[in-house]
């Protein structure tokens, strides 16, 4: 079981850069796959993957935020983060991480992740 705890969240203007942090809890959370989700305002049924890091350190990007976006995780401290440059106004939304002891590789569906983090608010204007 895994807990997670998102942190770095604000508000920005176009163009700038955030970066977010998600905690996890538990000895063997690096070896789970992780990932950052957002939902956009108005579409609460619906959680966009942005970035996945599987264990052995592969990685996975969705085309809206490729060259912007960079996932990292430090295992040792068992954080993950989203590095957050270039910001646009349709960045904004709330950004949930998740985590999955296993994933069909590369997976950016909200389904495929059974551990959720509260969710961290991102406004850029």
């Amino acid at each position: 079981h895994v807990q997670l705890v998102e942190s770095g969240g604000g508000s920005v203007q176009a163009g700038g850069s955030l970066r977010l942090s998600c905690a996890a809890s538990g000895s063997t959370a690096g070896s789970y796959c992780m990932a950052w989700f957002r939902q956009a305002p108005g579409k609460e049924k619906e959680r966009e993957g942005v970035a996945a890091i599987d264990s052995d350190g592969s990685i996975s990007y969705a085309d809206s935020v490729k060259g912007r976006f960079t996932i990292s995780r430090d295992n040792a401290k068992n954080t993950l983060y989203l590095q957050m440059n270039s910001l646009k106004p349709e960045d904004t939304a709330i950004y949930y991480c998740a985590a999955a002891r296993m994933v069909r590789w590369p997976s950016l569906s909200q389904h495929d992740y059974n551990y959720w983090g509260q969710g961290t608010q991102v406004t850029v204007s």
